[in-house]
């Protein structure tokens, strides 16, 4: 399972450091307050390029006033309530700028939602510092598998979803899923979320998600599972 090899420039390298240097700096005043996230996608993989989102994502679900307390020190663009469908998880997301974004649970996650993370490729604040890179999907469909070098790259119309599933450490539930999610995406174009809503910023998640759920009482459902 070796595929096509992509071999990374000094310019590449650099900008994976950029950007772990940025996620290092957020993730490690998280952990500072107890809120141990990950990184997770190209900057987890190392694929980057100079438009490569940070996302980090804190899997407890924790009060989001810690959250925002150990943010203190840092300005951002936004904050908002985000739910891809009506039966996936509704999310917190604060946005730093245009490039960077920390988001958490507002209810349980369920263990298939965590696996989405894993798919796309995630590392924790540890590993981030141990610059481990690991392997991934990507939004073209193509596995991911960091070398020395730069990665190799398979797109997995070519591999069996069985074994991208034990590259990734995950079942082969969500593989099919994703596939589906991200074929239809590329078929239709971007599909947009169920629910995204800016709130102030004086205002508490979860404040806003209570009325959030007056308004639109089917997303109650999610908050009941």
């Amino acid at each position: 399972m070796k595929g096509r090899e992509v071999e990374y420039t000094e310019e590449n390298f650099r900008i994976l450091r950029e950007k772990r240097k940025k996620a290092k700096e957020l993730m490690g005043v998280l952990e500072s307050f107890g809120l141990h996230g990950i990184v997770y996608g190209s900057v987890a993989r190392g694929d980057v390029n100079c438009k490569s989102d940070i996302d980090i994502f804190i899997p407890q679900q924790v009060p989001s006033f810690k959250i925002e307390l150990a943010l203190e020190g840092f300005d951002f663009l936004e904050k908002r309530i985000v739910q891809a469908t009506p039966n996936y998880a509704i999310k917190g997301e604060i946005v730093i700028d245009e490039q960077t974004t920390i988001s958490f649970p507002l209810v349980k996650m369920k263990e298939r939602e965590l696996e989405f993370y894993r798919f796309g490729g995630c590392i924790s604040y540890e590993e981030l510092l141990n610059d481990l890179r690991v392997p991934g999907v990507d939004k073209r469909l193509t596995l991911i598998i960091p070398n020395e070098r730069g990665h190799n790259e398979i797109p997995l119309a070519e591999i069996h979803p069985s074994i991208v599933a034990k590259t990734l450490g995950v079942s082969v539930d969500i593989v099919l899923e994703r596939i589906r999610v991200l074929s239809r995406r590329r078929e239709l174009g971007r599909t947009g979320i169920y629910i995204c809503e800016r709130i102030h910023k004086a205002e508490s998640f979860e404040s806003a998600l209570r009325e959030i759920v007056a308004k639109n009482p089917a997303i109650r459902k999610r908050l009941e599972d």
